[in-house]
C-alpha cells in the first residue's frame, strides 16, 4: 500500500508540471516515483529541465532521459517537487532521511515554488517522530555535537544526538563531503526556534528543518490524495 500511496502522491504533483518549466527534482523513494513519472511525460514530449538534489537522483534522471541542468547554469527554477521525512499542517518539514538535506534545501530555496509529495504516515501533528538530521563539517565534529547538545539543553530537549553510519561501519558522507548528525529529541514544539540556534553553530552546514519553503503538499491516503496549501500573502490581504 505504501508504494501505491507514494505514486499517487507523485502523480498528483504531477499534474503541476508545465511544458519550459525549470524543475527542481527531489530525493528519495516517493521522488523516485516522481522522477519515473516524469520521464513518461518527457519521452511523451514535455518539454523540462531538470535539477537533481542527489547525485542518486541525477542518475536515475539520466537513465530514463530526463534531461538535466545545475543550478550554476539555471539559478531559478519555476517548481521544486520533493518527499519529507515529516510535515505538519503548517508545512513545516523534517528532511533529510536520505542524506541529501543541503542540496533539497538550496534547490527549494532556488524555487519560486515547493510542493511536498508523501503518504499519509509523514503527516504528524507536531514534528519530531523523525530524528533530525543535521549536516555538519568532519572538522571538529566533537565539538559541534557538543554545541548541538547544548542547544538541546536550553530548549529542554531530550535524546541522544548520534553520527550516521554507513553500511561499512566508517560515517556516512554526503555529497557534499560532510557528515550527518541524528537528534533523537521527539517533540519540537519550536521547530522555527530550533531552527535558528541550530544554524547559528559553527560546524553545523545545515540542518532538515525546512520553514517557509513548502507552498503546498499532496498526500495520499487509503482515500485519496489531499491538498494542504499555505495561503499566499494575496490570499491573507
Amino acid at each position: 500500500m505504501s508504494d501505491e500511496l507514494k505514486r499517487a502522491s507523485a502523480m498528483a504533483a504531477l499534474e503541476e508540471v508545465r511544458s519550459g518549466m525549470r524543475l527542481g527534482i527531489g530525493t528519495g523513494s516517493t521522488a523516485e516515483f516522481f522522477v519515473r513519472a516524469l520521464a513518461e511525460k518527457v519521452a511523451g514530449g514535455l518539454d523540462i529541465i531538470g535539477v537533481p538534489t542527489s547525485e542518486r537522483t541525477a542518475a536515475l534522471a539520466r537513465e530514463l532521459g530526463v534531461p538535466l541542468t545545475t543550478l550554476d547554469e539555471t539559478p531559478e527554477l519555476d517548481l521544486t517537487v520533493d518527499g519529507a521525512d515529516e510535515l505538519d499542517a503548517r508545512l513545516q518539514l523534517i528532511k533529510g532521511g536520505g542524506a541529501a538535506l543541503l542540496r533539497e534545501k538550496i534547490v527549494a530555496a532556488a524555487s519560486r515554488r515547493m510542493v511536498v509529495i508523501a503518504d499519509d504516515s509523514k503527516l504528524v501533528e507536531t514534528l519530531g517522530r523523525f530524528p533530525l538530521p543535521i549536516e555538519v563539517m568532519p572538522f571538529g565534529l566533537e565539538a559541534t555535537r557538543r554545541a548541538v547538545v547544548k542547544v538541546a539543553d536550553a530548549l529542554s530537549l531530550k535524546g541522544e544526538v548520534v553520527l550516521r553510519m554507513a553500511a561499512d561501519g566508517s560515517p556516512l558522507v554526503t555529497d557534499g563531503g560532510h557528515y550527518i548528525l541524528d537528534a533523537h529529541w521527539g517533540r519540537l514544539p519550536d521547530a522555527s526556534g530550533l531552527a535558528d540556534r541550530l544554524a547559528a553553530i559553527p560546524g553545523v552546514v545545515e540542518h532538515g528543518l525546512f520553514i517557509g519553503l513548502a507552498k503546498a503538499a499532496y498526500v495520499a491516503g487509503p482515500s485519496g490524495v489531499r491538498q494542504i496549501a499555505v495561503a499566499t500573502a494575496d490570499e491573507t490581504n
